[in-house]
Parts: C-alpha cells; sequence; structure tokens
C-alpha cells in the first residue's frame, strides 16, 4: 500500500514518488519534504493507481524500471485521463529511451544518478509550467455566476442565487479545482462519493449544466471530451 498519505498542509505543492527502489525512494521523499512539498510515496505502478483513486497531485516523480508495468507504460496510460505533470527517472539514459519517455506523455525526463539539487529545480521548472491545482479556492467566477464552494451557492451581479445540492456542490468543485484536465466518469464518481454507473455522473452534468451554462444543450463551461470524460473550461 502506498505511504504517508496524509495532506495536512494545503498551500504547498503535492509530489506522488512512484518508485520500487525503497532507498530511493525514501530519499527522495525526505529531500521534496526538506524543501517544502507535501509527499506521497508508492512503490509501483499498480500501488500509484491505488493512490490516485483516493488523492489529487500536482505532479508525479515516476521511476520507468519498475517490476509489472514500467513507467513508460504507466505515464501513456496516465494521460488518457489526466494531464498531471510527470518527471521520469531512469538509468537509462540514451537519447532514444529520452525520446520515449517523452512520447509516452511525461513533462521531463531525469537519468540515473543525479543530483537531488537538479530533481528539485526540474520538478519546480515543470510546476511553473503547469496551473497548479489550488486547494486553497474558496471562490471561482463561471460565467456571469460567482461560486461560492463552502455556501454551495452561485450568485451573479443582480444578486440572483441558485443553490447547488450537496452532490451537485462536490461535483462542481472537483470540476473547478481541476479545471483544464480531463476528469473521467469514474474520477468524478469518487470524488463526489457518487455510486453508480456512468449514467448517475452524466445524470448530474446535466443538472448542474442547467444551472450554470446560457444553453445547456451547447455547454461552454462544462464541456464532454468524447470517450474521456468531463473538463471545465473557466
Amino acid at each position: 500500500m502506498a505511504e504517508n498519505l496524509l495532506f495536512s498542509e494545503a498551500e504547498k505543492p503535492h509530489i506522488l514518488v512512484v518508485d520500487d527502489d525503497d532507498r530511493i525512494r525514501s530519499l527522495i521523499s525526505r529531500y521534496l519534504r526538506e524543501n517544502g512539498f507535501v509527499v506521497a510515496t508508492a512503490k509501483d505502478a499498480s500501488d500509484a493507481e491505488d493512490v490516485l483513486r483516493l488523492a489529487l497531485f500536482d505532479a508525479l516523480v515516476v521511476d520507468v524500471m519498475m517490476p509489472g508495468k514500467t513507467g513508460f507504460e504507466f505515464t501513456k496510460e496516465l494521460r488518457e485521463t489526466s494531464q498531471v505533470p510527470i518527471l521520469l527517472l531512469t538509468a537509462l539514459g540514451e537519447t532514444d529511451n529520452r525520446i520515449e519517455g517523452l512520447e509516452s506523455g511525461a513533462d521531463d525526463y531525469l537519468a540515473k544518478p543525479f543530483e537531488p539539487k537538479e530533481l528539485l529545480l526540474r520538478l519546480q521548472s515543470i510546476l511553473r509550467r503547469k496551473q497548479p491545482m489550488d486547494r486553497t479556492l474558496s471562490k471561482a467566477r463561471i460565467g456571469e455566476w460567482d461560486y461560492a464552494i463552502s455556501n454551495a451557492v452561485l450568485t451573479n451581479e443582480s444578486g440572483d442565487k441558485i443553490f447547488l445540492t450537496a452532490v451537485e456542490n462536490k461535483l462542481l468543485e472537483a470540476l473547478v479545482r481541476q479545471s483544464g484536465k480531463i476528469l473521467t466518469r469514474d474520477e468524478l464518481a469518487r470524488l463526489c462519493g457518487v455510486e453508480g454507473n456512468d449514467r448517475t455522473v452524466d445524470v448530474q452534468i446535466t443538472r448542474l449544466r442547467k444551472k450554470i451554462e446560457q444553453d445547456s444543450r451547447y455547454p461552454e463551461y462544462i464541456q464532454t471530451i468524447r470517450g474521456q470524460g468531463y473538463i471545465m473550461k473557466i
């Protein structure tokens, strides 16, 4: 199982380190924590997939040569549903291997052995290029509506209010906090605590669209990505 899955410092970047080498995993985790990150760890791709069902991260540090699913395979599969930044680590330093890593969807590639400082700088560079996930977000602007997350209410400039159900609020919050990223129906169901088939999420999305879109038949903000899921555009 994953280690250290305890997030108490919401303002810091959250990183998942995936490496089958206990020593390297421990060293990377400790160094990143000492430099202001909140870190969770996983020992292989399967373990990482379990962690990603439970928590959201600002970036992943993933070893390539792992038993079972390789880092290349894990990255390629993850890219089908997520754009979370990924930094690959590997003992393979040849040009072809670096190209394979980048083609799989990784944002950067660092060959072992490496200096911890270089890992830190590369990770910081990746995070600067990507829009961070805002866990401190309390309000958001969606078209004409101001969305107050804690109150589950939408308010426009005229003072009109639309109140959201608990499920609608959890769903909209998940979409807003990860705006610009594709979320699958399964991911949304888990984040919202909804049980049921894909249709359950679709029904909730339809209800939300009727509340925030000018024309729910042609949604501008909650868009469908065919075969993948939904994405929030704000």
